[in-house]
């Protein structure tokens, strides 16, 4: 038994040094030392042995265990030294190397026309007001004096959740509400994302933002209407931007008008922007209809108020010369960066 012994000693030293992973000095140590391994096999025949033997070769075998145990250890070591030499020279790090460029985010041209416009109406006192996209029909409809009959209250042209909650269509909605909780004076622009049912092509899309105002104090007349569009129209496309007010008709509001501006590219002499007319029109306005005031509980007997929406979309095209406004909503960075 002790030449058998000797044998598992010198097999082992060998097999454990040919290691080269982690994972085969374990199946090594189950060969030798496991309950089913071969010194354990071995033990098992000490029964056989007279009583003068079993000392001295249970003693051999402790050592053999002992020294299997040694080289195991040993060998673990040299193998976790490789395998940290190996990993750090594959993370090596050459710090001469150019580094990697972080882009920056950019801003939408979008944002940029918000941003213009809300520092523009906050400058002149404004307040940036808020409401829910998914809205009541009261809100986006009868309280704006819009009759059960009004083209606008179609299937067709209006996306309803139930007969009584739908998609806003204007941020009007953020008007009513603010004159139904707060009283005047009132100075404030909305603005926000509207949808309407439109097929998409490059002028239309059934998702769109708007950006509405509104004032309502004692006194305000017509020209406190014309005389905030025209600043806010030099202030947005040059100091020798002209405006031109035209006749038209919006429930909401009495008397009713659009807004045309000169064209900021070829100063009215027309061209390709303003398909040779000098004029671009930018938004529609008017007076607060007095059915509106009563509505929302404001006396019309004493309060008077303008109203104005614009499409941000439309502005932004205009501003920057985009003919289609699917652009906008591809995200495509090689469109998104130039502005």
């Amino acid at each position: 038994m002790k030449e058998k012994l000797l044998e598992i000693l010198e097999k082992a030293k060998n097999e454990v040094k040919s290691a080269e992973v982690m994972n085969q000095l374990e199946d090594f140590r189950i060969k030798y030392l496991g309950k089913k391994g071969e010194l354990t096999k071995l033990l098992k025949e000490m029964g056989k042995l007279s009583k003068e033997e079993r000392p001295v070769i249970g003693k051999l075998a402790n050592e053999v265990r002992s020294s299997i145990e040694g080289i195991l250890e040993e060998n673990k070591k040299v193998i976790k030294e490789k395998e940290k030499n190996a990993r750090l020279q594959s993370e090596v790090i050459d710090v001469t190397r150019a580094g990697k460029i972080n882009k920056v985010g950019h801003k939408h041209p979008l944002s940029l026309v918000l941003d213009e416009i809300k520092t523009i109406f906050i400058g002149m006192g404004y307040k940036i007001a808020e409401g829910p996209e998914v809205d009541t029909v009261y809100h986006n409809f009868d309280a704006l004096n819009s009759p059960e009959d009004h083209p606008s209250r179609s299937l067709s042209d209006t996306f309803y959740i139930t007969d009584d909650i739908l998609l806003r269509c204007h941020t009007s909605t953020v008007q009513i509400r603010t004159m139904m909780n707060q009283k005047p004076p009132i100075k404030v622009i909305s603005p926000g994302r509207c949808f309407r049912s439109d097929d998409i092509d490059a002028t239309h899309s059934p998702m769109f933002h708007q950006i509405e105002g509104l004032v309502i104090h004692k006194d305000i007349t017509m020209r406190d209407l014309k005389g905030t569009l025209d600043t806010f129209a030099k202030r947005l496309f040059g100091v020798n931007t002209r405006t031109k007010f035209r006749p038209h008709y919006f429930p909401f509001t009495e008397p009713s008008g659009e807004v045309d501006v000169s064209c900021f590219k070829c100063s009215g002499s027309g061209c390709r922007i303003c398909k040779g007319s000098g004029w671009i029109e930018i938004l529609g306005c008017g007076m607060v209809h007095p059915s509106v005031l009563e509505e929302c509980g404001i006396d019309p007997e004493i309060y008077s108020g303008f109203a104005f929406g614009m499409g941000l979309d439309r502005i932004a095209m205009l501003k920057y010369e985009i003919e289609d406004i699917r652009l906008f909503f591809e995200n495509d960075m090689r469109f998104i960066e130039q502005f």
